[in-house]
């Protein structure tokens, strides 16, 4: 991947296509196109063909998907299925019609067995049962591996995959309803310190652990992948270091200086028990993260306050 080579960022407006374009930029990328989800519908396959053909992109990074906690992934369970089949689809197969040298598609921990042994290995996919409050999308973000593995399979196509773990940072979803745990944490706890509430309630019993990356170390991780590795197997990209939920919210706590006390809620649901990532290939192959979780959250939290300064949430 040279400096000049054209490179689609798909999904550029999320915080991880965000922080990946922010990333190539800041190394010298600057032959970027990009589209929003109002210029190209994604999930339309005659104009995904139209813009591969009109633009050819020589590299590609596929981070559009639609995403959300726990109540999003179970509410929504048709469109966060169907919409990430189709985009993925699209995608990679105008990618290979239209001579894309590489390709790189994200999934996400969830793809692997509710039960697998923990810390996650690549090797775990495909080995047990889904975790049932995020089953579509892991089936989606499956499809997505294999249909990278067959086109590199039938047609030699340099089509790789990643899976992140637990993202934060830059740009995230704070949604009261439809965000992740972290950034939904971020603002329940900035809100009742603005309200002076005497408590913060949290999903579940606090037990669950759960590992989290800085987005803009996991947008390293992927550019340093596009570079120096070519492999059909997919690479988990994590810290490799966990802490459990209650761990978590006393650390977001801290950070956003809310003084009240913690609740949690055990009638909601936990998820899956455990999700940590094995980084072994990952630090093989000669990256690790840089930014630790505190100090990520510092990050998240200060680009949250200026979000809120900008607009109403």
């Amino acid at each position: 991947m040279q400096l000049n080579d054209k490179i689609y960022v798909a999904g550029h407006r999320g915080m991880v296509g965000g922080a990946i374009s922010r990333r190539l930029q800041t190394l010298g990328y600057n032959n970027l196109v990009t589209r929003t989800s109002a210029e190209l519908d994604l999930r339309s396959q005659a104009a995904v063909n139209e813009f591969f053909a009109t633009e050819k992109p020589e590299y590609v990074f596929l981070a559009a998907a639609k995403v959300g906690g726990i109540h999003a992934n179970n509410t929504y369970r048709a469109e966060f299925l169907y919409d990430n089949l189709i985009m993925e689809a699209n995608i990679i197969h105008a990618a290979h019609q239209n001579g894309v040298k590489k390709l790189m598609f994200l999934g996400s921990s969830c793809i692997y067995p509710k039960m697998a042994p923990q810390p996650l290995r690549e090797d775990s996919l495909l080995t047990g049962l889904l975790e049932p409050t995020n089953e579509p999308y892991a089936i989606a973000k499956i499809a997505g591996i294999k249909l990278c593995e067959a086109y590199r399979d039938q047609y030699g196509a340099n089509f790789i995959s990643v899976m992140p773990t637990n993202l934060y940072g830059i740009g995230d979803n704070y949604h009261p309803e439809n965000s992740h745990v972290l950034p939904a944490l971020i603002r329940r706890f900035h809100e009742a310190k603005e309200n002076n509430a005497p408590e913060v309630t949290v999903w579940g019993s606090g037990t669950p652990k759960r590992e989290f990356l800085y987005a803009d170390d996991l947008a390293a991780a992927c550019v340093y992948l596009m570079l120096h590795y070519d492999g059909k197997e997919l690479v988990n990209i994590g810290t490799g270091e966990d802490l459990t939920i209650r761990e978590l919210a006393e650390t977001v706590k801290e950070v956003v200086g809310y003084t009240g006390a913690l609740v949690f809620d055990a009638t909601k649901p936990d998820g899956t028990p455990r999700k940590l990532m094995d980084v072994s290939k990952l630090n093989n192959l000669g990256w690790k993260h840089s930014v630790e979780l505190k100090e990520g959250l510092q990050l998240a939290y200060a680009d949250f306050l200026q979000k809120k300064q900008m607009v109403t949430l």
